[in-house]
């Protein structure tokens, strides 16, 4: 029975769960962090501006890219996240867990950043499917829990600093064997601790490297019976002779070797995955990986008109109404309303762009759209220059039936009412008979079956 724990023991044993080990992850982990806090925010105030706000429109592939970064970002974490839980597990699972009020706190605001974190990434996945398992609102939440995650992560990165000072340099890091350098004057959690040596017989030298018999009370007596080190102690001085210079030193290359290939296995393993997750999933935001799209949620040039959908005509409950011979769209101005059918649009003059459909989800798409110019048919109604836009779907339901749109948008001479995608008349999945197309925009604010039109001031 010994031997079994003692060999789960050793594969439990790692030399790279160590303090650099997490400074290193701690700082690739921060940096995703910040940039999907970033154009998270920047996203959320998109759909939800503060009245002062203007955005611009210029790259018009800008939200292409900023979503498209959110997604791969935040789906590169989650292996990012999972090996920085494997490199600081001694550290979570610490006896005793608690030392005192400071160390409660500090215990509390890492058990705050690793729930928020695995539950962000988690909801922020099944967000890019569309699949909804939980009863609270995706978008609010998901928002909120981003302050969360920052807030705890500045306390975590407060508290750790000097180990993170300690530890930030691999040139401080390492000896001249490759060996990690413990100094617990860094207080740092993830030290190996000093332990009497096991008997030459021991099948795994990487327990005597990484793993410590030194918990008290029960849990160490414990380890040490796991480990034979009570054996040792009782043995006679005799059998216990103190090694030779020469044998240390062949025992001290060998450990630097075993850290080192450890290390490079490790830090390989998790290159790997990132690469391999982000290769995999980010061809449904960008052209350059689009072959490689094997997860990702959409893919690019299938559905309608040659693009995705997202929601479907009979989803939002419009198949009758957007269908219907007698439709038109209403504009209204400050003082003039003009109702307009198909083809009196039509006749307004049309204009054609290429702009992209980009989603909240993470994929998007270049496209060629045909329609008339929104500051067109604002000046139908004599409205403004700088007037701020209403829109409406023919929609009875949903969170974005109701589109509003700042002038920045609505003077754009790339702004369109679309009446045709990529050379065909618009596919009733795609917003028949008429539908806004900014730049800049995400795809939910990019208004399908509109029925009206306001101006606002």
């Amino acid at each position: 029975m010994r031997h079994l724990l003692f060999e789960a023991r050793a594969a439990l044993a790692s030399p790279n769960r160590n303090a650099r080990s997490a400074v290193v992850l701690g700082r690739l982990l921060g940096l995703a962090f910040v940039v999907c806090f970033g154009t998270g925010i920047y996203s959320h105030l998109l759909q939800e501006p503060l009245g002062w706000m203007r955005f611009p429109t210029r790259p018009t592939q800008l939200y292409q890219f900023t979503q498209g970064l959110h997604i791969t970002t935040g789906i590169a974490i989650i292996p990012l996240l999972l090996a920085k839980l494997n490199t600081v597990m001694p550290a979570l699972v610490q006896v005793p867990p608690v030392r005192g009020v400071l160390h409660l706190f500090e215990r509390l605001s890492i058990a705050v950043l690793v729930s928020a974190s695995i539950i962000q990434v988690t909801t922020g996945l099944l967000n890019t499917y569309q699949w909804y398992p939980w009863p609270f609102p995706f978008r609010q939440v998901h928002n909120a829990m981003a302050y969360v995650i920052i807030g705890s992560l500045i306390i975590h990165i407060a508290s750790k600093l000097p180990v993170i000072a300690r530890y930030w340099r691999k040139r401080d890091s390492y000896d001249e064997l490759g060996r990690f350098i413990a100094d617990p004057a860094s207080g740092s959690e993830l030290l190996p601790p000093t332990r009497e040596a096991r008997p030459a017989s021991a099948p795994h030298a990487a327990v005597s490297e990484t793993v410590g018999s030194t918990a008290p009370g029960l849990l160490g007596r414990v380890f040490r019976w796991i480990d034979g080190v009570d054996e040792v102690a009782a043995q006679p001085a005799a059998d216990t002779a103190e090694p030779t210079r020469a044998s240390r030193s062949v025992d001290e290359r060998a450990q630097g070797r075993r850290q080192r290939i450890a290390r490079r296995g490790f830090f390989g393993g998790v290159t790997a995955a990132v690469v391999g997750v982000v290769a995999l999933t980010a061809g449904q935001s960008s052209k350059l990986a689009e072959p490689f799209n094997v997860f990702g949620a959409r893919q690019r040039g299938l559905g309608a008109n040659g693009l995705p959908v997202n929601r479907t005509a009979r989803a939002a409950g419009v198949l009758a109404s957007a269908t219907a011979a007698d439709w038109t769209l209403t504009v209204v101005g400050p003082d003039v309303t003009r109702t307009f059918v198909r083809a009196e649009l039509v006749a307004l003059g049309t204009t054609e762009v290429d702009l992209p459909i980009s989603c909240v989800e993470g994929w998007s798409q270049m496209a060629t759209w045909k329609g008339i110019r929104m500051r067109d048919l604002l000046g139908a109604v004599q409205a403004e220059p700088g007037s701020h836009v209403r829109v409406t779907s023919l929609e009875r339901h949903g969170g974005y039936r109701i589109m509003d749109m700042g002038p920045e948008y609505a003077e754009d001479p790339t702004t369109l009412v679309a009446l045709e995608l990529n050379g065909s008349t618009l596919d009733l999945d795609h917003g028949f008979p008429a539908r806004v197309i900014a730049p800049g925009r995400p795809g939910v604010l990019q208004t399908k079956w509109i029925e009206k039109i306001e101006v606002l001031r």
